[in-house]
């Protein structure tokens, strides 16, 4: 029997840890913000079109940036900083789901994030009496992955021409035309 996907919706993050190489990064901050995935645009107008629209061209993005948030440099904030080789952080989360249908069920489903880039930017942090430093560093991303429940919701690889989301791999023909 299939559950109505519309019916379960997600809650909350109910746990996430960060993994760099495989090893879990245990001086990273709680909370890590997402990079931003902004479409390359142009803008259409010509013969048969009243005035202008503006479209995003398949697969093309701007540049991307992961920013690594950590309460305190440690060794694995340096070993980030190595700017001739690209990093891969992985974030593994727990989404806790609720369930409408069988009164307010709740359930979990995993959810991996992976980013691939160099470093382009360090942020020691500050130093204060009894606080955190807030240290930080910046990927400049090539590759980002987003699994839910083990299928692939979205992959981008700049440099291998690839961008699939729900699965259909939406720059196959471009690749096969070039």
């Amino acid at each position: 029997m299939m559950k109505d996907s519309k019916l379960v919706f997600p809650e909350v993050i109910n746990n996430f840890n960060v993994y760099n190489s495989g090893n879990k990064l245990m001086g990273i901050s709680g909370e890590v913000n997402l990079a931003e995935l902004k479409a390359k645009t142009a803008t259409v107008s010509g013969a048969g079109i009243l005035g202008e629209y503006e479209t995003a061209v398949i697969g093309m993005f701007e540049n991307l940036s992961q920013e690594i948030p950590f309460r305190m440099i440690n060794q694995e904030f340096f070993d980030l900083m190595d700017t001739s080789k690209q990093a891969e952080i992985v974030l593994r989360s727990s989404v806790q789901n609720v369930n409408k249908s069988s009164g307010g069920a709740l359930s979990t489903q995993g959810m991996r994030i992976v980013f691939r880039g160099r470093p382009i930017e360090f942020k020691p942090g500050q130093l204060k009496l009894a606080d955190l430093m807030n240290s930080s560093v910046t990927l400049g991303l090539t590759y980002v992955l987003i699994e839910m429940g083990g299928e692939k919701k979205m992959e981008l690889d700049k440099l291998n021409e690839i961008y699939i989301v729900n699965g259909k791999d939406l720059l196959e023909d471009v690749r096969k035309q070039c």
